[in-house]
């Protein structure tokens, strides 16, 4: 395994060569409704809010998740599995995308900025990585926040194989880099009610 810790900055440039994907499967237990279609921003929900954001700075962006009734206005990638786990809607994307590397995002962490979405695929398309994630300046990284390569589709199916469904075991046993991003700020997640009415008074809504 091979991970570097980098600060220096380059300039960002929008990609529409790369596409997207948000992922949207989680089970939103602790905040008891789907938090994707939770009211956000101007009338949006936070799904809208990512969607047009990344639709901002990529070719495509696709939705994953178990629900297709709940995103028809969306490009979907079903997740046909009964188990809510982050290494098997990794595993549905790349087996039903054709793409060599994607950028992947929870719809759960809006307040990311377009300029650190840039920062990372930059960061990606100068380095020989396999998976570039960001670590904020609490030393938190982000597993699911970023470019992943297809080349990392084999380690996924060794991981599964494993029972093992946790995304820092197929990051620390790839190639892959953490990218220091210092704006913990940023990568705020809803989780819970308390979650949600901390970052509506962060955005002064």
């Amino acid at each position: 395994m091979q991970i570097k810790y980098l600060e220096k900055e380059k300039r960002c440039s929008v990609n529409k060569k790369l596409n997207a994907v948000i992922l949207c499967g989680g089970r939103s237990s602790r905040i008891g409704q789907n938090k994707a279609l939770l009211s956000f921003n101007e009338n949006k929900t936070i799904l809208d809010y990512q969607y047009d954001k990344l639709s901002k700075i990529f070719n495509k962006v696709y939705i994953s998740s178990k629900y297709e009734d709940e995103y028809k206005n969306y490009s979907t990638i079903l997740d046909n599995s009964k188990l809510h786990s982050p290494m098997i809607a990794l595993q549905s994307i790349f087996e039903q995308l054709k793409d060599e590397e994607l950028f992947i995002i929870t719809v759960d962490t809006p307040l990311i900025s377009e300029k650190t979405i840039l920062k990372i695929i930059n960061y990606y398309e100068n380095n020989n990585f396999d998976i570039v994630v960001p670590k904020d300046n609490t030393q938190k990284v982000h597993n699911l926040c970023g470019v992943f390569s297809k080349n990392i589709k084999a380690e996924i199916e060794n991981c599964l194989t494993q029972d093992i469904h946790k995304i820092n075991y197929l990051i620390n046993s790839t190639n892959s880099m953490y990218l220091n991003i210092k704006k913990s700020e940023e990568f705020i997640n809803i989780n819970t009610n308390e979650d949600y009415i901390k970052l509506l008074k962060i955005l002064n809504i």
